[in-house]
């Protein structure tokens, strides 16, 4: 018997992309680069389930629930996240926080548990495996359920395929059917009534009646046919401006190098650094500008580490010899001593920012954001005193270079 090809939404989707990428990802199983904005929606999901997990008699607070969203971003570091910098995600985590508060402002008063949150299915259906992560399940009683699929990107509008794909499953899950029995013994067909898309960045909810069967049947023909063209091997490039610009695999595909990916594949492209492949193996002839801008940025990044550690170097051996200032042939260096003032201690540093009323001009109260408070020309003067009562003061030395002529 052929084993049923697995298969999802996600799948499919970038099937429809680009083929050729499809078989980097699910077939020579090559890993992409971290995305910022997976990790972004992953750690809401994660603090939507936190807040209806039907398994939890009571709601988590507000507090409660910003401190599972700070704890589960603080498990991984930026670039782990795919973040360009430590800046960049703090901003991310200070949006994150705010989607946070104000989804409870809206809808704290009336939380109820669902059907299910989160929920893993897997469907064997026509020759699929299917997969489908289902977010969340609210039941409407007679049998009727209503899906709901948070959004956490920039844009609100969303293609249909993906509630048509969850209406399909739903409506054929004989899991998702046992759960609505535990409910309602008496249910004997499960019937999706309400197909929404929530985006958390602005609160705003799009909700769809149920996909009629036509129109689910239609859909389902397109899915099998993609997952025909998947088992026949066709993986043509549909190279595109947009699709191409940001794709992980354009250093190693054919449409870029004239050639077929040799590299490694399966267990071993999951467990070794593909980095030597995708540059140098299969590097496109001629090189694009991009790849040409990409290498000066690398290179730059890799002389500025080296001359930021030499500093620390020079820094260092000028302090031990009570030297100011030195001369190479070519250089001047001289040392500037810059005092800094650090907040040890963060719960008394909030409460007093509380009692100040100044919580609100630092989201995420950190070093930096703190002591810009003391240059804020609309805080007060005693408010200023105050706070510096809090601060330890630090010395930062840094080093000044200039040619000498």
């Amino acid at each position: 018997m052929a084993r049923n090809l697995s298969f999802s939404y996600s799948k499919m989707g970038m099937y429809k992309e680009c083929p050729q990428k499809y078989k980097f990802r699910y077939v020579h199983m090559l890993p992409e680069q971290p995305k910022y904005y997976f990790a972004f929606g992953t750690a809401l999901h994660e603090v939507m389930e936190y807040i209806y997990n039907p398994a939890n008699p009571v709601f988590p607070t507000l507090a409660e629930a910003l401190a599972f969203f700070e704890n589960h971003w603080n498990k991984t570091s930026f670039d782990q996240k795919g973040y360009a910098s430590a800046e960049k995600e703090l901003a991310g985590f200070a949006e994150g926080r705010r989607i946070i508060e104000t989804y409870y402002a809206k809808h704290a008063a009336d939380f109820f548990h669902p059907l299910s949150v989160e929920m893993k299915s897997t469907l064997d259906i026509d020759g699929l495996s299917l997969i489908s992560i289902l977010d969340r399940i609210d039941y409407l009683g007679d049998g009727k359920v209503k899906i709901l699929d948070y959004k956490t990107g920039k844009t609100v509008q969303r293609e249909p395929d993906q509630l048509y794909m969850y209406q399909k499953v739903v409506e054929n899950s004989p899991a998702i059917k046992s759960l609505v029995q535990q409910k309602d013994p008496g249910i004997k067909e499960l019937r999706v009534e309400q197909l929404s898309f929530y985006h958390l960045p602005t609160l705003h909810e799009m909700t769809f009646e149920r996909a009629p069967d036509k129109e689910i049947f239609e859909f389902w023909q397109g899915v099998l046919t993609v997952a025909d063209n998947i088992r026949a091997g066709k993986f043509n490039p549909t190279p595109g401006e947009n699709q191409c610009r940001w794709c992980d695999y354009r250093n190693i595909c054919p449409v870029f190098t004239g050639k077929e990916y040799n590299g490694p594949t399966g267990y071993a492209a999951r467990n070794a650094s593909l980095t030597p492949a995708f540059t140098a193996a299969s590097a496109p002839e001629p090189k694009t500008a991009q790849d040409e801008l990409s290498e000066k940025i690398d290179r730059c990044g890799a002389l500025l580490d080296e001359a930021r550690q030499l500093q620390k170097e020079i820094i260092a051996l000028m302090r031990a010899h009570n030297f100011e200032r030195h001369f190479g042939k070519n250089y001047k260096a001289e040392l500037a001593r810059i005092e800094k003032l650090e907040f040890t201690d963060k719960a008394k540093v909030v409460d007093l920012l509380r009692t100040l009323k100044l919580l609100a001009k630092v989201l995420v109260p950190t070093q930096s954001t703190v002591a810009g408070l003391l240059t804020d020309a609309s805080v007060p003067s005693e408010a200023k005193e105050k706070l510096r009562a809090f601060a330890v003061k630090t010395e930062d030395v840094k080093l000044d270079l200039e040619k000498v002529e």
